[in-house]
């Protein structure tokens, strides 16, 4: 009997948190009006896959890998997406002036007049180049927005 009522027990608790009925997603524009402003990438939903497409010019692109490769956050209530596409990175912006890896780089390569991105990493705002064996910034390549991520590669989606 204790059994049972133990298995009756979890069973309630289980209904209270997970529901009768799976829940259906709340749409991205949705999602955002009700948190206003998080850091949070989402995943984006199928139904918004035609709009980043079109946003991001990859009507090609067969919609499952837009799907997989485009995420979405919310800034102010509305929405904005980001597709990785080619080492286009979605996370918050690199925006450190000292990069040990560069510097590493600038020790066997002195004088060079760039950096790799490998080296720098993708995220990085800044142009790098070996100032002798010193790694040194030589201009912004991208700006950051209010939330620290690169605002060139955030675009306003209408879903």
């Amino acid at each position: 009997m204790r059994r049972f009522s133990s298995l009756i027990l979890f069973l309630v608790i289980a209904a209270i948190f997970v529901g009768p009925y799976p829940a259906t997603a709340a749409s991205p524009a949705e999602v955002c009006r009700q948190t206003g402003t998080d850091d949070q990438l989402r995943p984006i939903p199928l139904s918004l896959v035609p709009e980043a497409a079109k946003l991001f010019g990859l009507s090609a692109m067969p919609a499952e890998q837009v799907e997989r490769g485009t995420v979405f956050r919310c800034f102010e209530g509305k929405v904005l997406v980001c597709n990785y596409g080619a080492n286009l990175p979605c996370g918050k912006a690199d925006t450190k002036r000292d990069l040990p890896a560069a510097s590493a780089w600038c020790e066997k390569n002195p004088g060079a007049d760039f950096i790799p991105m490998y080296v720098t990493g993708h995220d990085t705002i800044y142009r790098w180049r070996c100032d002798g064996h010193e790694a040194v910034t030589s201009g912004t390549v991208f700006s950051v927005d209010p939330r620290g991520f690169i605002a060139q590669f955030w675009k306003p989606a209408d879903s």
